[in-house]
């Protein structure tokens, strides 16, 4: 038996009155989501523990089997592992944000969705400017950078995602509390050295936002993962665009397989992730196929976006695996679910439970569930599980 996760991220929202009532999943044709939930089994999960902020960091460590009450310790640290970024046991990883800030409120936690060459450019300019002993930035992609401090500075300040506050005044939502000083000096720093340079001026001149600030935020120092293998006796591979997601599984002990035009936004390679991953299905047990569009797609309000991003989905990742499985010479046990809603009206993350289903290529024993939605999950035999225990399940249906 091999084992694929397919998520997209945020896909699950709340009903939409501009949509009659229903959810962006329920408007959208999912035929092959459909498929999965009609013929296997259904349910909700619970991927955000209580008391935890609802990040795709927790919700997509809880879907890859990893509890985050246990070993959760940041979204940063996650991203450094990705980027090859060794942290020493009193660093401490931030996301840095390239943000966009207009008449002192922050309208864009993406920079337009920047990209990385243009960010890349920024980021060395705010390092060479603002780096000390203490303090380092590094480039990722897009809008998706880091910050590494020395002797545990920042672990415990107070700070906040920049796409939850979007529209509101900056300094409402300044990072506060222990530290707070130098990361609110560092932000306000950034400042003057972005807004001035040639990659900003020409992206204004082109009707394109600047990325004219940094913002920090999700830090936290390395965590300690015991190996996939070791928990669940399988081996793993793991497809997205994503750092932390890709760092979740360097921690994991997953190979991080690349594909070409993967980029994290509504123009990903949906198809090529598909290929990708029946290809690594050869030689690995699990393979685990992240694609973030759908939450891209939340965080701007754009419900036309969303369904289509959630459709495409469907149509060149579910779809391709649910073919290609056809071909396979071993069954396949396939889970698809979003890692946590993403409500195109609140344009950030919420912690309800989101729907999933898991479907084999010899399965016997379908539930009731007759679609894949927020609502049709409901008539599944799953019930409501924490989401750190779906490996198990998928595991335990073939023992």
């Amino acid at each position: 038996m091999k084992y694929v996760i397919l998520i997209g991220d945020g896909m699950a929202d709340e009903p939409i009155d501009e949509l009659g009532g229903s959810t962006v999943l329920q408007k959208a044709k999912t035929p092959n989501m459909d498929h999965i939930a009609a013929h296997g089994k259904a349910g909700l999960a619970q991927t955000i523990p209580e008391g935890m902020h609802p990040g795709s960091d927790v919700a997509n460590m809880s879907i890859v089997g990893y509890d985050p009450k246990k070993y959760y310790s940041g979204r940063a640290p996650l991203e450094a592992a990705s980027m090859g970024i060794g942290l020493d046991a009193d660093d401490v990883a931030f996301r840095c944000n390239l943000i966009t800030i207009e008449n002192g409120k922050i309208v864009d936690y993406s920079s337009g969705h920047i990209s990385s060459d243009e960010a890349r450019e920024l980021i060395q300019a705010v390092d060479a400017e603002l780096s000390k002993n203490e303090v380092s930035f590094y480039p990722g992609i897009s809008y998706r950078h880091l910050m590494v401090t020395k002797n545990n500075i920042g672990a415990e300040t107070i700070c906040t995602p920049p796409h939850d506050v979007i529209g509101e005044k900056k300094y409402d939502h300044m990072p506060k509390g222990k530290d707070s000083k130098l990361l609110c000096e560092l932000i306000d720093a950034s400042m003057p050295i972005l807004e001035n340079h040639p990659v900003n001026i020409k992206r204004i001149t082109t009707g394109k936002r600047p990325g004219n600030s940094i913002w920090l935020w999700g830090q936290g120092g390395a965590p300690a993962f015991p190996l996939f293998k070791d928990l669940y006796g399988k081996t793993g591979a793991i497809i997205s665009a994503v750092d932390l997601v890709k760092g979740i599984g360097k921690y994991a002990g997953f190979d991080i397989i690349d594909v070409p035009g993967a980029t994290g936004y509504l123009d990903t390679n949906y198809k090529g992730k598909a290929e990708y991953a029946l290809r690594a299905l050869k030689d690995h047990d699990f393979v685990v196929v992240h694609v973030e569009a759908p939450d891209e797609a939340g965080h701007v309000g754009d419900i036309e976006a969303k369904i289509q991003a959630i459709e495409d989905f469907d149509e060149q990742v579910v779809g391709t695996i649910l073919r290609g499985s056809s071909t396979m010479t071993e069954d396949l046990t396939i889970l698809v679910m979003p890692d946590h809603p993403t409500p195109v009206h609140l344009r950030t993350h919420t912690s309800d439970p989101i729907p999933f289903a898991i479907y084999s290529t010899n399965e016997k024993d379908p539930d009731n569930a007759t679609a894949f939605n927020e609502v049709d999950v409901r008539a599944g035999s799953y019930g409501t599980v924490y989401a750190a225990d779906l490996v198990k399940i998928m595991l335990q249906k073939h023992i």
